[in-house]
């Protein structure tokens, strides 16, 4: 069976506790791809990670360790949860299905302690059914050269490169579709 993980990032604390905010796993484009994906037949799941506002990598790696993870498992991380996948993948001799990384951080300023205190794995990709990276040229200075420590340290990532698209929010992008990522995910 399909299945899917998808993995918000790191929200600041007072957007976490602002009752008029979404949680992280149920905004931006997160509950449009989860439904896209369960329509196509694709068991897909956003968990909610443990306190994302100061994110511990042992806490999040226990939450998703909590999914089975295999090859017909898809993954999908947004910003400091496409940075959390690179690690896990990194870490991990397991086999799966295709990894999407949209807007990937991996912390270069060492804002949030030990979380990406890792060695990337030159070859992740050969882990993966396909590793893509979807970025936008109008990103913060700290995703874009998140996205070039990748370049420079992965075989085999299928780079997407976008403009005018900031970190794919919803406030940048304008919508909660995020059809890009669909079309990569389903390639």
């Amino acid at each position: 069976m399909k299945t899917a993980i998808i993995i918000h990032g790191y929200p600041d604390k007072e957007e976490y506790f602002d009752s008029n905010i979404p949680s992280p796993s149920n905004f931006h484009w997160f509950p449009w791809i989860q439904k896209q994906l369960l329509m196509k037949n694709i068991l897909a799941q956003t968990p909610e990670m443990p306190e994302p506002y100061e994110p511990n990598y042992e806490k999040w790696k226990y939450m998703f360790e909590q999914f089975k993870i295999d090859e017909e498992t898809i993954l999908i991380g947004h910003s400091c949860g496409a940075g959390f996948l690179v690690r896990w993948l990194s870490e991990n001799n397991i086999k799966v299905g295709k990894v999407v990384l949209v807007a990937p951080w991996l912390d270069p300023k060492h804002e949030i302690g030990n979380f990406f205190k890792f060695d990337i794995d030159p070859n992740l990709a050969l882990k993966t059914a396909g590793l893509i990276a979807m970025y936008s040229t109008d990103d913060s200075s700290t995703v874009i050269e998140s996205v070039n420590t990748l370049k420079s340290s992965i075989k085999g990532v299928d780079f997407h490169e976008f403009t005018g698209k900031g970190h794919f929010t919803i406030g940048r992008m304008k919508t909660e579709k995020f059809p890009e990522l669909l079309k990569n995910v389903i390639i």
